[in-house]
């Protein structure tokens, strides 16, 4: 007979997410109804944006474990897929969820074809769990295990744990056990709630986490019978209410205990049950925690009080330093939810705390004069620079172009100024990614080019820039130039400096990142880093580090070079020439041969590759300034290569006419066109040449030519 539940005919808007290999994956916002179709009931979403198209079309059945989770979400499986409704509003939720109960009510009082033997030993008629005493203990242990093995077994153990309120006189006996000093009976509290956790019982997991009953479940899992000579302190850490800092009161209580909920959520996860959790367990967890930030997220977004009131304590100077700090925290955790949430839910959100003032935000924090906090503020804008970079970009070009202070000012100050060396990392990947100029759509630089590359280049050229591209690519342009000025300007003051044998831990790892920085710019943008490269004479100031006693820099300045040398470009050639920084390099060679070590043999693959792509002008400088000192490195045979090689480029070459041809006779027409990029090897490699297109000779003539042939011998 035909179903007739009660239909929900209004559209409830909601959120359709299906979980892919361990995430959630949002499918789209729509409108949701529950309806009977040819006699079925389903749950259609239509989606918002185009009402002709349907998110999600789904039949109700009777196995398909239907799941409400708090006041806005429900669960199911269908074909094998775990699937989600995340609800807008509490009551669009609850109609939906009262529809598919009653479908679900009506499908199970309605006759099926006969059940097999197996499916009749499932159905458990009745479920109750003996009286909650120490005696029973054992008893309850052993019911729990028996009904978790069936799928309605374990619905009848929900129903009944939360409708009796059976979990709180459980958890009660901990107390009992401990003040009985009874280990036998916290060892089966233990395994009890062990295996309450582990049924993957989304209601029963919420339960376990409600004020009233979380410190009870993680005082049993205290002792542990594993470690029966251990107990931990989990109580004590959760009971810490000073743990919980709520920079603005957040006045939605519902949001309130959805982030209690969590954070206990992720101390299970992460702590108490870290060890015995299996792949199910793991994923009704990390279902819940993400569940409940997302519903966090989208109310805080959209409670503009709270936010405004949020950045207001950066802006006011009044406010205690305790209380910002602990806004940075906040926001720091904000980011690292957006990282999980997917990309229009993180943009939205990213975009609004950006708006309120963000960037004061990590202004405030890389300038703290706490590493821990310089590390948030970093950590902060990391989370910003993985989402979009070049939104990051067009925020501080606009703030120049405001004549405001861009933040990669004070990153470029804070990384003169830190002397944390993780700190520094981050500020040194954060600069290069804030100035990288690249547009969106453009391949890097390759590391050489071949013959030929910049006529092809030209060739794909994009068309004429119109005046406002052009102009726009100028700012960009001087904003790159300004900023590097002042990035390397420790860079450029070695000029003044004597020696660099007496530079400090602190300079040293200073300009180990400036020079990667530098060595990051040329590789990737080489020709709108030449500008500034060729004003400030950074190679010059580079090859002064080739003279430290701190091998590492020695290595990082090294790098520098062998990526100038590799780009084939004839003005960084021009630049490592004009420098004489191919000297200090060789002298490297001659302190550290015949020994094999990384400082030897990255100068020797240096030249190797100079003379393997037979790189002119380089050869030609080392054989004309160098070659006193090339001739006494001979224990590889690299050098007397380069040398043989510049020979050859320099020595004066006869006419190959000459060499070859007589004086008598033309060449054939074909000898004329030698192949582009060919060369002569001599006469023991030419090729023989074809006899001429003429008569014969007579005989009298041809003995004439042998005599004289004769002769000349």
């Amino acid at each position: 007979m035909p179903i007739q539940p009660p239909l929900a005919n209004d559209k409830k808007r909601v959120k359709v997410y299906e979980l892919r290999n361990g995430d959630w994956f949002d499918l789209g916002t729509g409108l949701c109804t529950g309806q009977v179709v040819n006699d079925e009931p389903k749950i259609l979403v239509e989606s918002e944006d185009q009402p002709e198209r349907m998110l999600l079309e789904t039949r109700i059945g009777r196995d398909n474990g239907y799941q409400k989770q708090q006041e806005t979400l429900i669960v199911w499986t269908a074909n094998g897929t775990e699937m989600a409704l995340s609800f807008q509003e509490a009551e669009g939720c609850a109609l939906i969820w009262t529809f598919v109960a009653r479908v679900q009510q009506q499908l199970m009082s309605m006759p099926e074809e006969p059940l097999s033997d197996d499916a009749l030993d499932s159905m458990a008629p009745s479920f109750s769990l003996g009286p909650p005493e120490l005696a029973n203990l054992d008893e309850i242990e052993q019911t729990i295990r028996a009904a978790s093995m069936t799928q309605a077994g374990r619905d009848a153990m929900a129903k009944f744990l939360i409708g009796d309120e059976y979990l709180l006189k459980l958890i009660a006996l901990v107390g009992v056990a401990e003040d009985l000093e009874s280990l036998a009976d916290l060892h089966r509290l233990c395994k009890i709630m062990k295996a309450l956790i582990l049924l993957n019982d989304n209601t029963i997991i919420e339960h376990l986490v409600d004020d009233d009953i979380i410190l009870g479940v993680v005082g049993a899992l205290e002792y542990d019978p594993d470690f029966p000579r251990h107990k931990a302190n989990h109580r004590q850490y959760l009971a810490d209410e000073s743990r919980y800092k709520e920079v603005v009161q957040i006045k939605h209580h519902a949001i309130r205990k959805k982030i209690r909920q969590t954070w206990r959520l992720q101390y299970l996860k992460d702590v108490v049950l870290a060890r015995i959790l299996d792949d199910p367990t793991f994923g009704v967890l990390n279902s819940l925690i993400f569940f409940n930030q997302v519903d966090i997220v989208q109310h805080l977004q959209n409670n503009a009080a709270f936010l405004n009131e949020l950045f207001a304590i950066f802006t006011s100077a009044d406010e205690d330093s305790a209380r910002k700090e602990q806004a940075v925290l906040f926001l720091q955790q904000c980011a690292a939810i957006a990282k999980t949430l997917q990309i229009q839910s993180r943009a939205n959100l990213l975009n609004n705390l950006i708006q309120h003032g963000l960037f004061s935000v990590i202004a405030f924090a890389v300038k703290h004069p706490k590493a821990a906090m310089r590390t948030t503020g970093i950590d902060i804008l990391v989370a910003l620079l993985d989402h979009d970079p070049n939104m990051m970009r067009a925020y501080m070009l606009k703030a120049v172009h405001d004549k405001r202070v861009p933040l990669t000012d004070t990153l470029v100050h804070l990384l003169h100024a830190e002397t944390d060396l993780g700190v520094k990392n981050q500020l040194s990947d954060a600069i290069k990614i804030l100035l990288d100029p690249l547009p969106p759509n453009s391949e890097p630089m390759a590391a050489a080019r071949p013959a030929g590359a910049d006529f092809v280049t030209k060739l794909q050229r994009t068309p004429q820039l119109t005046p406002t591209q052009a102009a726009n690519e100028q700012f960009a342009q001087d904003n790159f130039d300004r900023s590097c000025r002042k990035l390397f300007a420790p860079l450029a003051s070695l000029e003044q400096r004597a020696s660099v044998h007496d530079l400090s831990y602190q300079e040293v790892s200073l300009f180990v990142y400036l020079v990667e920085i530098l060595t990051f710019f040329v590789r990737q943008h080489s020709a709108r880093s030449r500008h500034f490269v060729a004003q400030e004479k950074l190679p010059a100031r580079v090859r002064q580090l080739l003279r430290v006693p701190q091998k590492p820099l020695k290595l990082t300045a090294l790098k520098f070079f062998r990526t100038a040398v590799a780009l084939q470009d004839p003005f960084y050639a021009q630049q490592v020439i004009s420098s004489r920084s191919l000297e200090p390099i060789i002298d490297i060679v001659l302190e550290t041969m015949p020994r094999d070590n990384l400082l030897n043999s990255a100068c020797l693959e240096m030249f190797e590759f100079i003379r393997k792509e037979s790189i002119k002008p380089m050869i030609l400088h080392l054989g004309e300034h160098y070659r006193h000192k090339l001739q006494h490195i001979t224990y590889v045979d690299t050098f007397t290569t380069l040398l043989l090689r510049f020979d050859q480029l320099t020595t004066h070459k006869p006419e190959v006419e000459h060499m070859l041809l007589s004086q008598d006779h033309d060449p054939p027409a074909p000898l004329n066109r030698i192949p582009p990029n060919a060369r002569w090897q001599g006469l023991t490699r030419a090729q023989p040449l074809p006899p001429p297109q003429q008569p014969a000779p007579e005989p009298s003539r041809q003995r004439a030519q042998l005599a004289r042939a004769q002769q000349s011998r």
